[in-house]
């Protein structure tokens, strides 16, 4: 059979995922895998409307379709969304319509479940039949359990085309109907003393956008700064080249406005308020290409300590997958998430409300420098990218090590001395059955709170 392979690296063959794909095709030559090199060729296929049309001829006429690409900051290369936002723009869902489909995604883990779960709803959404999705780490195709399940994966793949095998729906389609917003409520003016508000969009196009914006920004005494997105000066994608590793020194520096536009505008920001329109389950590709390319930064926190919000048009409620990307990328930057407000409402008034609140609180939080303490969402995906600084990465990623020593990132458990002195001493004691007994039974949870006891109590703190 003949299966399309969609490759979502701007590396094309010379892509670490392509790599297992490369595998799958040496064990079964009986089945012809078609690569075709998305994100890497996306301008061509954006503006040449027969290379377009060859490769949905190619999918349509395929028995099945893999998606395979490397993750890239919490999802998929904004060449490869753009491909995705293609597809519907140019309405060709019909060539994906029935197909049999699964994902292979590549990655150190660092939030690859998002880029699954986008992909497994972007397939539902095209009536796709998916199968089953593969996402190891990025040189796991080194150790035999993995090249076991690998071709156990593409084995399942294959068997459910051949056997037309009733697939799982994941996710229901979006069902979205707003109301027009227009502002109807004059708030009290907020003042926003000396603290500097940028507000970042990617388009005015959607009218309840660009209202939202506007109202936000009229609730301010002091001008608020707008930048959209369309009108900086940005070359393209993250080449995926890793040039930036040594010294954050990206390939595009001196080539386009983005890198200054990073600095200049967000990086002395102390509010900034992310807007945009959701389109197919995500925001734009414009803003996924502002994501990928602010990795110029590599894996260093580079908006700590600001106060984050998002203003966005569409369903965000039907999405949690998209507020989980959003909430964990506020969170691993060091910053303080606000909150959302979106036009999912029924009435102007109410969007109006939510609005003033969500401007108070940014100021109120800004004042006092407050910031949240990370939940798992910032927490594990730290420890992630500690792990792999200190070890796999840190080659090419100097930088990022550098910047982990000097923030103290390197915080592992085993430096602990004093836990690990009263945990050899405790467990020891425990080989006991009557002191093992008495600790368990009556110790225990008084030791657990006593010192905190000794914060709450302490009258100078």
């Amino acid at each position: 059979m003949k299966i399309v392979v969609l490759n979502g690296s701007p590396k094309g063959d010379m892509s670490v995922t392509m790599q297992y794909i490369n595998y799958i095709q040496n064990k079964f030559k009986n089945h012809e895998l078609k690569i075709i090199n998305i994100s890497q060729r996306i301008n061509q296929i954006e503006k040449d409307k027969k290379t377009f049309e060859d490769i949905i001829h190619e999918i349509k006429f395929s028995d099945g379709v893999i998606w395979a690409f490397p993750l890239y900051v919490f999802t998929i290369h904004s060449n490869y969304q753009r491909f995705i936002e293609l597809i519907f723009e140019k309405n060709v869902v019909d060539a994906f319509d029935g197909k049999y489909t699964s994902v292979l995604a590549t990655s150190i883990h660092f939030y690859d479940h998002t880029a699954v779960n986008y992909m497994n709803s972007i397939c539902d959404d095209l009536n796709m039949n998916y199968v089953d999705y593969f996402s190891p780490e990025m040189y796991d195709l080194r150790k035999e359990d993995t090249q076991k399940n690998l071709l156990q994966f593409a084995q399942n793949y294959f068997n459910a085309i051949e056997n037309k095998v009733i697939t799982l729906k994941n996710y229901n389609p979006i069902k979205y109907s707003p109301n027009k917003y227009i502002p109807e409520i004059t708030h009290h003016k907020i003042d926003v003393s000396n603290k500097k508000v940028v507000v970042v969009t990617d388009s005015l196009e959607d009218i309840n956008l660009k209202n939202m914006i506007h109202k936000f920004r009229n609730s301010f005494s002091q001008t608020i700064e707008l930048v959209n997105l369309q009108d900086i000066d940005i070359k393209g994608g993250c080449l995926g080249c890793l040039k930036c590793g040594y010294n954050y020194a990206c390939a595009y520096t001196g080539k386009d406005d983005f890198i200054n536009f990073y600095n200049s505008k967000l990086k002395t920001a102390d509010i900034i308020v992310f807007t945009g329109a959701i389109k197919y389950r995500h925001l734009s590709s414009t803003w996924k290409r502002f994501l990928d390319r602010g990795f110029f930064n590599t894996h260093t926190p580079s908006l700590s300590g600001k106060q984050i919000g998002f203003i966005i048009s569409g369903a965000l409620r039907q999405i949690p997958n998209l507020r989980q990307i959003l909430e964990a990328y506020t969170q691993w930057q060091g910053s303080n998430l606000v909150g959302f407000v979106t036009d999912e409402y029924d009435t102007s008034i109410e969007i109006d409300q939510q609005l003033y609140v969500f401007s108070c609180n940014l100021i109120k939080s800004s004042t006092v420098n407050y910031i949240k303490p990370a939940t798992f969402l910032g927490v594990a995906g730290m420890k992630i990218f500690r792990d792999e600084i200190w070890g796999n990465l840190r080659f090419p990623f100097v930088a990022d090590h550098n910047a982990y020593k000097a923030l103290n990132v390197y915080d592992f458990p085993q430096k602990n001395y004093k836990s690990r002195i009263r945990n050899f001493i405790f467990m020891l004691m425990c080989k006991f059955p009557s002191i093992r007994k008495k600790i368990y039974s009556n110790q225990i949870k008084s030791s657990m709170v006593v010192p905190l006891k000794k914060i709450v109590e302490d009258t100078t703190i």
